[in-house]
């Protein structure tokens, strides 16, 4: 089955984090990311630009409506995810607690839905 890894944190103590701690955070993104691709886990995964970059879209009374920039304050920002090909959710949940985002913020595990079979 196929789980997201949903990586959080704060956009603000990423943005002024060192050179230094970003650099070993990103020297522990790769490894991780090599983990995962060496066990035959790993299906995609990337980062995402800041909040700042997002644009949000509704339709309302039939109408398109954007929003530019973050819509909702919250304390922590989806960052970037991994899609995971694991057993069960167990092997799912031991993956998102190796991801290095879980040292900083929260890493939300979403089974993903397969409309090829039954449901």
């Amino acid at each position: 089955m196929q789980y997201l890894l949903l990586i959080y944190g704060d956009e603000k103590a990423g943005a002024d984090m060192s050179k230094e701690a970003m650099d070993t955070m990103m020297t522990e993104y790769n490894g991780y990311t090599d983990d995962l691709g060496k066990s035959g886990a790993l299906r995609a995964g990337e980062a995402l630009y800041p909040t700042a970059a997002a644009t949000t879209v509704r339709v309302q009374n039939g109408k398109q409506v954007t929003t530019h920039g973050p819509f909702a304050e919250t304390k922590e920002q989806l960052g970037g995810f991994y899609l995971v090909e694991c057993k069960n959710l167990d092997e799912a949940i031991e993956w998102a607690a190796k991801c290095p985002g879980a040292q900083y913020g929260s890493i939300e595990v979403r089974p993903v839905v397969d409309f090829s079979q039954p449901q």
